[in-house]
């Protein structure tokens, strides 16, 4: 299992940062791609089966849970969720999973939830961090939050002069912040930035299995696996492949060879 931050069955918090942050991290190693989400089932929903192709690659890939997702009308409390979620990341191949027990329901975009993020920025130093980049109407506001909650801590996690709010937690530049969809649907963000499909044909029944450990969320939902499957094809056949996911960059891409980033190979001698 990954390492869990456990939450807090009785105050529905995760165990809360020291006052010396730097010792809460002491023997961790770095992160090459973190994942946000406001709740637990948020990553698996959205980005899951790129999450779990990112660490068969043999990349180190972490996730964050904003809050602890309860109460849910179907959920003994926040300490089943956790176990949900640890399974759930198992599932995934996910080498860490944070959850900094933020409110659900009453997540607010505000210094306090910046800086809680951002001090996990600073320490697993990710290069990439993937996060909401859209609100979900008719769905948790917790989600909007979760994006500017985001964004503002990619910005603090590289501030100087700030120590504060970071003891002996140094600067930390991620270098790409890309945005993901709700994973039931298979149309992108609108954007000034760069639209990506990851091919997930390999990965899709890993990101199914990791939603399916989440049975208090989706038990009673059967409809939840064929929509999440439905949207995956889609995306992935309007880009030439089984399954796909979706993602938006926060700002356009610069490629250096048109050729291989399109055919994904070298050369074809045979054309020759």
């Amino acid at each position: 299992m990954p390492d869990l931050e456990p939450a807090d069955p009785n105050s529905g918090s995760a165990a809360s940062t020291p006052s010396d942050p730097a010792a809460q991290y002491v023997g961790d190693d770095p992160l090459d791609v973190l994942a946000i989400g406001a709740h637990p089932d948020d990553v698996e929903f959205t980005c899951g089966g790129t999450l779990a192709k990112l660490a068969r690659q043999g990349y180190r890939v972490g996730i964050v849970d904003l809050t602890d997702g309860e109460p849910t009308p179907h959920s003994p409390g926040p300490a089943v969720r956790l176990q949900e979620a640890g399974a759930a990341a198992d599932a995934l191949g996910i080498h860490k999973r944070i959850n900094l027990g933020l409110p659900n329901r009453r997540l607010m975009d505000g210094l306090e939830a910046r800086v809680a993020l951002a001090r996990e920025l600073r320490y697993f130093r990710p290069s990439l961090v993937i996060g909401f980049g859209d609100k979900t109407p008719l769905h948790s506001p917790d989600h909007w939050q979760a994006v500017q909650i985001t964004e503002a801590a990619v910005f603090y996690s590289r501030l100087t002069k700030w120590d504060q709010f970071f003891p002996g937690l140094p600067p930390h530049s991620v270098r790409q912040l890309i945005y993901y969809r709700s994973g039931g649907e298979a149309s992108p963000i609108q954007t000034t930035g760069t639209v990506l499909t990851v091919d997930i044909s390999d990965t899709l029944e890993q990101k199914l299995n990791a939603l399916r450990c989440y049975r208090t969320q989706f038990d009673h939902k059967p409809h939840i696996e064929s929509l999440v499957r439905s949207a995956a094809i889609v995306a992935g056949q309007l880009a030439g492949v089984a399954a796909g996911e979706l993602f938006v960059t926060a700002q356009m891409l610069a490629i250096d060879d048109l050729y291989r980033t399109v055919l994904g190979a070298g050369r074809d001698e045979s054309s020759c």
